[in-house]
């Protein structure tokens, strides 16, 4: 779900139904995007085009034995290689995707186009209702010949190969882009004509791994992505036509092109594509962008219909792309084969290797481990040796005869400012009358209006300047209304910071913006975090590995458990604008609507105190934000009131679990502090007042059955009867679904906002407890607390509470009519947009 996969698919969508019928959609999630944001960003696109026909699938929780039985849907969040029964594993080669800018946030949110642009319709991801990429590709391809095209990883496909065989015969053709076989990359070179000194970075490689060209400059990331599966896909004795780099890389998207494009909006299809580009060059990190960005997978599905169109015999050429016959492989491991040195699961601890490998063949060797691998660096050398994912050019039994794109055509109109045959056709056909966008958002409702709602507190004396912490898992939302209820005589709630190495991906954060528009609170700043634990680089997901990818993780995260869609929709939302003040290459359209940082939020919030006044902290979620503080801004201690830390684990006399679940072998850690033990470090062991809400007392707040009740007796408020349907769901999925054993987690987190807004009217009891934090690199022990009697740092210490009392307060907190929701749902909202508003209307 890359800018150029929505090209890739926009082209498609938009050919005669009657010639080409588009079936279905799986979407890979072990790349550029995350599922959860993936999936309910194509609903949107299939909705605008008034294609709600088309199937869509997206993960699934199956797995794979040590043995190499295939499960039922195995969802594909994990390359075949480290596919275990669930979907928590590293990222070994998704390591190479950046997480934030020009990266996964910036896929996830379409640059956050896609919030201001694509309309909203019903389908919506929904645990347990959402259709698996198994499932759908079994569906499509059963009912006959299908032509399948592959524009991201080939984890998917490679699964439904091996698991379904005798549906082999279906597949008519693939069409894949990815691999280079002798490209030679065009980026990353020194001008001709420089004066000053240059290095070259990857030119001339045969890749594109932008990443990771000094350990592999052999790949190109869709193959990168999972070159097993990919090995798989090129061996299935099915016709390939692959459009590498090679041919890739004579369609830049070239100043020419782009400035056609621009006079070419008049569907709502084109106008959303070109927007979606400009963006991507707008926040480029160099001047080079029409030199640097190809048309990938957009010239893949040119390729793929006109392929389809005039060459059913594979005899005749293809309208946009020059092909010739190459034998190539796709390579796996590195040489020497046969020497198992941990790097490669397949073999290492196997006596059997898996899948029915063979001993000392071509995937027994040396396996990438991600960007940095001391096996792929040679010494004195920018360029690695390693090979993963190198579509390579060989003789001999291993070579798969491939027909390859090796050159895009040139425009047969020697008049036209483009040069490119695809070009003329790219921008024909997406601003046809024919199977066009029927609406954007705006156009979807006759009197769409965008309005922040803000509320008056003048003459009102305000109580704790605080800030809210949060990872944005589903206790975290319950929090944050719980805060937002409470009087600002009481909790004067100024800032949000949110992180992206927790329970959530980043572009979550929409959902931070759309709750705060539901309870009038527009006012309030949310400031990004980082997306990696501190000290483990901006690349890769150490600690947040531990998370489960599928059902009960990051895709339910990510979409509220189905119930995001819900929510009345904010104008404020992510977006990658951003001004060259703020240290970017250049400015885009609108850079005052930039995202604002973490940091930067605690500077406004730090620059608006009054000289009496300090700030209170409550903290749900990983410590990263307030560590990169506290280490950022020598002052931060002196302006800290207090920490509310919800989370850590005290061993108690009934030696106690942590809540790991994912991690067996590190019994006594509690996720919060598990996710960042450095920074968890930094902040527990700081000379700051703090309070520990630690997993002990959370636990004593995590009846659902109790609170489920309590609020069933309560006043209904917009926001009590969204908790209530939240947590009724959570408390559902537990009860019936394996996967959702650990949802009481995210309960006993509201326990922190309860305490921070009526601890001193709770019956409570605290204790001083000297304690330090494990935080030595080992997965086993890191984000422990121990109780050190040598130590000189005392933390306060919840120890125990009235849960009675507790389940009271916050069902007759939610249903306050006081500080009550503006607009309590998108159903609301819809029916306002609906009608003219009151101000217009003629009395």
């Amino acid at each position: 779900m890359d800018t150029d996969d929505l090209l890739a698919l926009m082209y498609i969508l938009k050919q005669n139904r009657s010639e080409f019928e588009l079936k279905a959609v799986t979407i890979n999630v072990n790349a550029w995007s995350d599922a959860g944001h993936a999936v309910n960003h194509l609903y949107d696109i299939l909705y605008m085009m008034g294609r709600d026909d088309i199937l869509v699938g997206i993960g699934g929780d199956g797995g794979i034995s040590d043995a190499g039985t295939i499960y039922p849907n195995v969802g594909g969040y994990l390359p075949l290689i480290d596919q275990g029964i669930t979907t928590v594993g590293d990222c070994r080669y998704r390591k190479a995707v950046p997480l934030e800018g020009g990266g996964r946030l910036d896929i996830d949110t379409n640059w956050g186009i896609r919030r201001s642009f694509l309309p909203q319709g019903n389908r919506r991801y929904i645990p347990f209702q959402q259709p698996t990429t198994q499932q759908v590709m079994i569906d499509t391809i059963s009912a006959g010949p299908t032509t399948v095209i592959l524009t991201g990883s080939h984890t998917n496909f490679a699964i439904f190969l091996m698991t379904y065989p005798h549906l082999k015969g279906n597949v008519k053709h693939i069409y894949t882009m990815g691999g280079g076989v002798r490209s030679k990359n065009p980026t990353g070179c020194c001008p001709k004509d420089v004066t000053t000194a240059c290095t070259p970075q990857q030119c001339g490689d045969i890749g594109n791994l932008f990443s990771s060209y000094s350990t592999n400059p052999y790949a190109e990331f869709n193959i990168f992505g999972d070159p097993f599966a990919a090995y798989q896909v090129f061996h299935s004795g099915i016709p390939i036509t692959l459009v590498p780099l090679d041919a890739t890389n004579t369609i830049p998207v070239n100043e020419e092109f782009f400035y056609a494009f621009q006079q070419h909006q008049s569907t709502f299809e084109a106008e959303y594509c070109f927007k979606s580009l400009k963006m991507a060059r707008d926040t480029w990190s160099d001047d080079q962008f029409h030199a640097s960005y190809f048309m990938w997978d957009s010239f893949t599905s040119g390729v793929a219909i006109s392929g389809m169109r005039n060459d059913k015999d594979c005899l005749h050429g293809n309208d946009f792309a020059e092909l010739e016959y190459m034998n190539i492989t796709v390579i796996t491991s590195n040489e020497p084969y046969g020497i198992y040195d941990g790097s490669n699961p397949l073999f290492d601890g196997h006596a059997v290797p898996k899948f029915g490998l063979k001993k000392g063949g071509v995937h027994s060797g040396h396996v990438q481990t991600g960007i940095v691998d001391s096996f792929c660096i040679i010494e004195g050398s920018r360029k690695g040796r390693c090979e993963d994912g190198y579509t390579k050019e060989i003789s001999g039994l291993e070579a798969v005869r491939v027909r390859v794109a090796t050159k895009a055509k040139s425009n047969v109109d020697k008049n036209s400012r483009l040069d490119r045959e695809f070009f003329k056709s790219f921008l024909e056909v997406l601003t046809l009358r024919d199977n066009t966008g029927r609406f954007d958002i705006t156009a979807q409702f006759p009197f769409y209006r965008e309005v922040l709602y803000k509320p008056n507190f003048v003459n009102k004396s305000r109580g704790k300047v605080t800030i809210f912490d949060m990872d944005m898992s589903a206790g975290d939302f319950v929090s944050l209304i719980y805060l937002l209820k409470a009087p600002v005589e009481e909790i004067d709630l100024k800032g949000i910071f949110v992180s992206g190495n927790g329970w959530a991906n980043a572009a979550t954060i929409d959902i931070v913006y759309d709750i705060l528009h539901m309870m009038g609170r527009d006012d309030i700043p949310v400031g990004r975090g980082t997306s990696t634990a501190l000290g483990t680089g901006i690349l890769g997901c150490k600690y947040v590995s531990a998370i489960p990818q599928g059902s009960g993780g990051l895709l339910d995260s990510d979409t509220l458990y189905g119930l995001a869609r819900s929510l009345p929709r904010s104008p404020r939302r992510y977006t990658a604008e951003n001004s060259v003040e703020h240290g970017a290459p250049r400015n885009t359209g609108n850079p005052e609507l930039r995202q604002p940082l973490a940091f930067e939020v605690w500077q406004s919030v730090k620059k608006q105190l009054d000289p009496s006044e300090k700030i209170t902290i409550l903290t749900n979620g990983p410590l990263t934000n307030l560590a990169n503080i506290v280490l950022s801004d020598r002052n931060a201690s002196s302006v800290i009131k207090s920490v509310y830390v919800v989370g850590g684990h005290i061993r108690d006399e009934n030696d106690s679990n942590g809540n790991v679940f994912t991690v067996p072998s590190n019994r006594y850690a509690e996720f919060n502090l598990f996710l960042d033990p450095l920074a968890a470090k930094v902040v527990l062991e700081s000379t700051m007042d703090i309070t520990l809400i630690p997993l002990s007392s959370q636990r004593k707040a995590s009846s659902f059955q109790t609170l489920l009740e309590s609020l069933e007796y309560a006043e209904n408020t917009p926001e009590s009867s969204f908790v209530l349907h939240l947590l009724s769901l959570l408390h559902d999925l537990q009860q019936k679904h394996r996967l959702y054993h650990h949802m009481g987690i995210f309960l006993g987190e509201l326990l922190g906002a309860v305490y921070l807004v009526e601890g001193s009217n709770m019956e409570h009891s605290l204790l001083l407890k000297p304690i330090s934090i494990i935080a030595d690199n080992t997965t086993s022990t890191d984000g422990q607390v121990v109780v050190n009697e040598q130590s000189a740092n005392l933390v306060k210490v919840l120890e125990d509470f009235d849960s009675d009392e507790y389940y009271s307060r916050v069902a007759n907190h939610l249903g306050n009519m006081e500080r009550s929701a503006v607009i309590g749902s998108f159903t609301e909202q819809r029916a306002s947009w609906s009608r003219q508003p009151d101000n217009l209307r003629v009395r």
